[in-house]
C-alpha cells in the first residue's frame, strides 16, 4: 500500500484537498480526528495530562477542557511541548494502527492527513508527502475571514506552526491552493497519478 503524507497550515485549504481526496474513495487516517480520539482511547494519556497540568483542566465528568488547556499553553512553547510529549506518541501509534489496517483490507493507496506531519516525522515513514501550499497574505485573509480574528492574532497562530516555506522543502510535491478550486483538483489529480504510476517510490525527491 502506497502511504502518502497530507499536510499545510491554518488556511492554506488541507481540508478542502482532503475532502477531494474523500470523493475519490481514497481512505484517510485524520491526524486531528485520531488527537480527539486519543485520550478515550488511551485513558492514561488523560491521567498524564492531569498530573502535568492540573485537575482544573478536568471537568466534573472526567472529560478534559479543551478549550481552557488550549488558552492555557497557546502562548507557551514550553507547556505546548508538554503536552505534545504526553500525547504525540499516543497519536502517531494510533496513526500507524489505522494505516496497518487499510494495508490488511487490500488498499491500494492512503492518505495521513495530519498539520503537523512533517514537525513530528512522521512523514519520513510515507512514500510521498503532499504540501497544500498557499501565499502568505492570502493566508492571513482567510483565516482572519474565517475566524473573524484580527490580523495579530492570526499572525500569532501562523508563528505558532512550522512556516509553509519550510515545510516545502520537506515534501515530493506541492499544491498551490492560491488560485480558483478547478486549478486545485487539477494539480492534484496529476499529483495522485504520478505517484500511482510510481508505486510510491519516490523517498527523498522532493519537488519544489
Amino acid at each position: 500500500m502506497i502511504k502518502v503524507g497530507l499536510t499545510g497550515g491554518i488556511g492554506s485549504g488541507k481540508s478542502t484537498v482532503s475532502k477531494m481526496l474523500i470523493q475519490k474513495n481514497i481512505p484517510i487516517v485524520d491526524a486531528d480526528i485520531i488527537s480527539r480520539e486519543v485520550l478515550d482511547l488511551y485513558p492514561e494519556t488523560l491521567e498524564k495530562i492531569k498530573y502535568t497540568f492540573g485537575k482544573e483542566f478536568i471537568d466534573e465528568g472526567g472529560s478534559l477542557k479543551r478549550r481552557d488547556l488550549g488558552n492555557h499553553i497557546f502562548k507557551s512553547n514550553e507547556l505546548r511541548k508538554k503536552l505534545e510529549n504526553i500525547v504525540i506518541p499516543y497519536i502517531k501509534r494510533e496513526i500507524f494502527n489505522r494505516l496497518e489496517k487499510y494495508n490488511e483490507l487490500g488498499e491500494a493507496i492512503c492518505v495521513v492527513d495530519a498539520p503537523t506531519l512533517i514537525e513530528h516525522f512522521i512523514h519520513k515513514e510515507m512514500n510521498a508527502n503532499i504540501l497544500v501550499w498557499v501565499d502568505r497574505d492570502i493566508q492571513i485573509k482567510r483565516v482572519m475571514a474565517r475566524d473573524k480574528l484580527k490580523e495579530q492574532e492570526v499572525l500569532d497562530r501562523i508563528n505558532s506552526q512550522m512556516l509553509l516555506e519550510d515545510k516545502r522543502k520537506e515534501v515530493n510535491y506541492i499544491i498551490d491552493n492560491s488560485r480558483e478550486l478547478q486549478y486545485t483538483k487539477e494539480q492534484l489529480e496529476n499529483i495522485l497519478t504520478e505517484i500511482r504510476l510510481l508505486g510510491g517510490n519516490n523517498e527523498g525527491e522532493k519537488k519544489n
